[in-house]
């Protein structure tokens, strides 16, 4: 079953930020989009000038339901698209489920910015994080069942990206090649 929580927030920009998270591992020996090719999404998240929503599941049963509605979401949601970290967002969407999605705005400053530096150098809210921007923690805990502290997470990331964009902005993404498994 695939749940979905809707949340009323002040977001007034052009487009869609999205967040995901993911179980599963990296694949380090690859430098390009393989490096994802092991992850499968669990929650997908987004916030627009409507608000904040996020879809879940609470088993693995679930991800080809969460694959269909995210299929159907995904075409009425406003672009430009941005994302935290764009190619890991692309890189696992494409792995996953075979969803070729173009991010047209990237919001770390650098490729390998972590977000919890961003958060810290502008002086930006915790939003109740359970994680402190720490992402692996997510998915151990998405392991253990304890969903609701990784719904926690995932809307105090895109409140922190919306945020991250509001005060410095974002930048064009860096190049990702998509390679087939």
């Amino acid at each position: 079953m695939v749940i979905s929580k809707s949340e009323d927030v002040q977001s007034s920009f052009d487009g869609t930020i999205i967040d995901i998270e993911t179980i599963g591992e990296f694949c380090r020996e690859y430098q390009d989009s393989r490096e994802y090719k092991d992850l499968v999404p669990t929650i997908f998240g987004y916030i627009n000038k409507d608000g904040l929503k996020i879809y879940y599941i609470g088993n693995g049963n679930s991800v080809e339901k969460l694959r269909k509605n995210i299929i159907k979401i995904l075409p009425e949601l406003e672009r430009p698209f941005y994302a935290f970290n764009c190619k890991f967002e692309a890189g696992v969407l494409f792995h996953a489920w075979d969803i070729e999605l173009l991010f047209e705005n990237e919001l770390n400053e650098w490729g390998g910015e972590w977000k919890g530096d961003a958060v810290k150098k502008l002086k930006i809210d915790n939003y109740d994080d359970p994680f402190f921007d720490v992402g692996k923690k997510c998915k151990g805990a998405w392991e253990r069942g304890e969903f609701k502290e990784c719904i926690s997470h995932n809307r105090s990331c895109l409140l922190k990206e919306r945020d991250i964009m509001f005060k410095r902005g974002y930048r064009k993404p860096d190049d990702l090649i998509l390679y087939r498994k």
